[in-house]
This record gives structure tokens, sequence and C-alpha cells, in this order.
């Protein structure tokens, strides 16, 4: 069954992932190596926020649009056309036992109008309104909380480059209501209302679209490797997920600003489960038991690849050159040591992360991760981490600047864990680390991204002209 899916106009590329790992989630049956059928209105562009989408049920699409953070909603198109006329007619083939067991006397209903690309007065709303009488409505009007919901959405030409995806066609749908979006979860939680926040946190927006991409929910366990101060693992809760995470800075952990003031008060905040357990680890050596595996149903995380905050891994830089050997810290200094640590590399970090989501992921279990994106000036091929136990289901690139972005990677374990697979891996590892040696080099990608702009293509002309400060082209990181 067909459904019109609107969609916020925003995080263009996360929006059809996000739908299809949720259709996975409430149960559609989506053959491998495919995904959802979608198609396209007449005469619109990919960007649109108007897509249609194949369901196999109606509780499929309402469940969707629940949950969804980039969905508006899911509608039943009774009709659509270029003009009024041409709506009538479509809305009056629509097949009467389709229509019918909403337009009952004992129901109420509402008609919503929204446009897109356009404003309209309210004279005009009521005027398109009353326009519907062909639709043989025997209920009551109810404006506050009806049985059923009817919209009417009409959308203006828009070629120009105005910001919208341009129509060569002006196209107006009506249809009713099958699943809205719950858009009071984004300002609930907010960062600027957080009891605990690090300069690291993950808009909630986001955190949740990455919830939704590892299908968090009821029963499952999900991870954090670089948790920080919990804002991925507090949207996994929200979803009903148990949550897990590790830090190597104990102070994260164990501290944070205050008994009221840390990791588990976020939780505490929103009246979440508390976590299962936070650990102080380190990814690059793990301590857990050898013949311990796929516990995890998901990992999600944002590795620390040195755009906000650079890696770090136990041993100090004396330690990890060898000048020193390692020590062990006495027991009366344990309480308040805190470990010296040394840089940890991207590529280090993200073969790290491909290791421990294939020996702890369940089989089907999904790894989501953020992987940065760095185009010199004569761009390039990106080349993304590889792993033989994953399959690369979905890539969202979200654009910063000119020269960096982040790409949301959604890994599904297909392979059980191996001793071959961990061979096999590590050549992978080897040519990913080939492909990314000007980042080893540097240690991590600040400099690149923060590159000062070349002072030639700076105009001084004007006498007001002043330039205090050096310009940098990463402006939004």
């Amino acid at each position: 069954m067909w459904f019109l899916c609107v969609f916020y106009h925003r995080l263009l590329d996360f929006r059809k992932p996000e739908v299809e790992a949720l259709a996975e989630l409430f149960g559609e049956e989506i053959a491998e190596n495919e995904s959802l059928q979608w198609r396209l209105p007449q005469h619109h562009h990919n960007d649109t926020p108007f897509h249609f989408v194949q369901l196999s049920s109606e509780e499929i699409a309402t469940n969707i649009a629940k949950r969804s953070i980039l969905v508006k909603g899911m509608y039943e198109l009774w009709g659509e056309g270029t003009c009024y006329e041409e709506l009538e007619e479509s809305i009056k083939s629509y097949p009467d036992s389709r229509k019918l067991p909403f337009l009952t006397s004992g129901s109420t209903f509402r008609i919503s109008v929204e446009t897109f690309g356009k404003a309209m007065t309210f004279e005009e709303q009521n005027d398109r309104i009353r326009s519907f009488t062909y639709i043989p409505f025997e209920g009551k009007v109810d404006l506050k909380n009806p049985d059923h919901n009817f919209f009417l959405m009409e959308m203006d030409e828009s070629e120009e480059n105005n910001g919208l995806p341009p129509i060569v066609q002006r196209r107006i749908f009506f249809g009713r209501e099958v699943g809205f979006a719950d858009r009071k979860l984004l300002p609930t939680f907010q960062l600027k209302s957080r009891t605990y926040l690090g300069p690291t946190a993950m808009d909630a927006e986001m955190a949740f679209l990455m919830a939704n991409q590892a299908k968090a929910t009821s029963g499952k366990l999900v991870y954090d490797p670089f948790v920080g101060t919990g804002s991925i693992l507090v949207s996994a809760a929200r979803f009903g997920a148990m949550t897990m995470g590790a830090d190597i800075d104990i102070r994260v952990v164990r501290d944070g600003r205050g008994p009221d003031c840390n990791v588990w008060s976020n939780f505490k905040q929103y009246g979440l489960p508390m976590p299962v357990a936070l650990l102080r680890m380190d990814n690059n050596l793990p301590p857990w038991r050898s013949g311990l595996k796929e516990i995890f149903d998901a990992i999600i995380c944002d590795p620390p690849y040195g755009v906000r905050a650079c890696g770090r891994k136990s041993g100090g830089r004396k330690i990890l050159r060898g000048t020193v050997d390692p020590y062990t810290v006495p027991d009366d200094k344990r309480t308040d040591h805190i470990p010296s640590t040394g840089a940890y590399s991207l590529v280090e970090c993200v073969h790290d992360l491909l290791h421990l989501a294939a020996r702890m992921l369940v089989m089907k279990g999904r790894l989501v991760f953020f992987f940065p994106v760095l185009r010199d000036d004569n761009g390039g091929e990106v080349k993304f981490p590889e792993h033989p136990c994953f399959k690369l289901v979905a890539v969202s690139e979200q654009i910063l600047s000119s020269r960096y972005s982040r790409v949301l990677l959604t890994m599904v374990k297909v392979e059980p864990y191996s001793d071959e697979i961990e061979e096999a891996a590590r050549l992978m590892h080897l040519e990913f680390r080939k492909n990314h040696l000007k980042w080893l080099e540097d240690g991590n990608i600040h400099s690149s991204v923060f590159k000062p702009i070349d002072s030639s293509q700076i105009h001084t002309d004007s006498k007001t002209f002043k330039d205090p400060k050096p310009k940098y082209r990463g402006k939004y990181v």
C-alpha cells in the first residue's frame, strides 16, 4: 500500500534511512540487499519533502510517523492534481470502499490546510475547505479531538534558487492522516535544558536519529564506548532500550560536576531507567573477558576524531614511545589516580571500534557512528571504513562547512566473528590506513578543518576593512 510521506525540510540525507530502519523495527519485511520502494510526485525534485513509500500495513505507517524525528506525517492519499478541478476528479475516482468508512455520521472530522513554498490567509484556507462539498461528509466537525484528520496540501511552482527544492508544476494533495509526529520530544530533550552538559554533547535531534537508525527499543541493550555526558544513551533509553557506556576520562564517568550534576542526573532528569553500567575504559585496551561476545544489540557512538575533541588512549607519551616501562599504581593512590594518556589517531580508533562491534554485537546487530569527511581543494573519493563482519546499509552526510562534513554510517552485522574474520579485517585496516595517511601524520583533522583561508582571497579595497583575526573556512564547526 502506498502512503504519502511528508518530511520536515531538514537533514535531507537522513530522511529515508531513518524511515527504512523504523520500518524494519515495526515488522516490515525487506528482502536482503533491497530497500523500501519509494517514488516521487510528478515534477518534483529529489529534495522535496513529499515522497511516496510502499508499506505493507497502515499500522506500520502510523508507528513510523509517531516515532520518527524527520517525518512530519503519513497520509493515505485520496487525490492529487495540478488544479482543484483535477483534484476533484481524482478524489471522486478514489474507491468508495476506502473513503466511506471515514465519512460516517457517527464520527467526527477535521480538515487542515497546509502550504509549502507559499503563504495562505485564513480566509483562503476556509474557501479551500468549503470547496469539498462533493465529498459526502456525514459526521460532525471537531477541531480539537476528531476521530479522523484530513489534510489539504498546496504548493506553488518554485524554479528559483530560494532555498526550496524546485517544483516545475504546482501540485495539490488531499488525503487522510494515518500518523503524525510528536514534536514535543525535541524541545523536552534540548541540550540547553540538560542538567549535565559537555562540549561534545550530541545534539538531541541527531541523537534520536542515531537511536532510530540503531533500532533502539525495549528489551535491547545499547552500548556507547565514548559515552561522554551520555546524550546518545539518553535518547536510546527514551525509546525503552537498556543502556551501557564507557569513557576513558574517569572524571566524566565518576565525578561529573558533583553528586547532582553528572551522567546519572541526566537520566534522572527525564525519568529514564539508569544505565546498566558506566565504565572507565580505554577503547584501545578493552577489559572484556576473552570468552565474552555478542552481548550488545546495538553500538551507537560519536568517536573522537579530532575536531572538537582529540582521541586519547592509555599509556602516556613516554610509555607509548617505549622510553619508560608500564607502571603499577599503588593501592593507596588508586582512588584519585588519573591515568596518563596519549594521542589516539582516527584510523586506530575506527579499527578498534569495528573490532569491538564485530565481537560484541549480536547477529543483525547495528553499529551506528559518525565518520569525518575532509575534502581537499581538488575533491577526491571518500573511503569509508570496512569490516568483513558488516554490511553498510546507510550513509547520511551532514555538511558543516565547505571543507568538512560528517557522515553517519549504519552497519549491520551479517557474519559471526572468528579468527579468519579478524585477519581479513586487519588487511582491510591496512588499506584504510594507507588511504588516510595524511590524517595519521597530523594525529587529528582539527588543523585541516580550520585551515586558514589564503590571504590573497581576502579583498581589502574598502577603507573600513578590518581584519584583526585570521579567517577560517570551518566556521560552522
